[in-house]
């Protein structure tokens, strides 16, 4: 599976050496995946608002326990197809931002890491 190239300090679209939109393909395509299923916020998905991670009642403003952070952003990066395990390290929390990486396993055996 391959998916638009992102910036990791930006998360912007970059492009490729011959100017176009540059791609990314497995591991690091879910990967890359499973970090912006971390980022999206519960309901901003208009057409399954179910999916995100419930930031605006549950994280932000109310300092919950790491554990439970960690869980949130594990069961979102199961989200993302192809992926079948997932690990959270949170690496910093300093003066309300978060900052960690995600390592998945596909069902190839293969695995990648991105931060978030």
């Amino acid at each position: 599976m391959q998916t638009l190239l992102l910036d990791t300090e930006s998360w912007d679209l970059v492009t490729d050496v011959f100017g176009n939109i540059a791609v990314a393909s497995d591991p690091y395509s879910q990967a890359q995946d499973a970090a912006s299923a971390i980022r999206t916020f519960q309901g901003e998905v208009y057409y399954n608002t179910s999916l995100g991670i419930p930031y605006f009642s549950k994280i932000l403003g109310l300092r919950p326990p790491i554990s439970y952070m960690k869980s949130k952003f594990v069961a979102a990066a199961l989200t993302v197809p192809g992926i079948t395990g997932a690990v959270c390290y949170i690496t910093s929390f300093v003066n309300r931002f978060v900052r960690g990486q995600v390592q998945i396993t596909n069902a190839a055996g293969q695995t990648s890491a991105t931060g978030f």
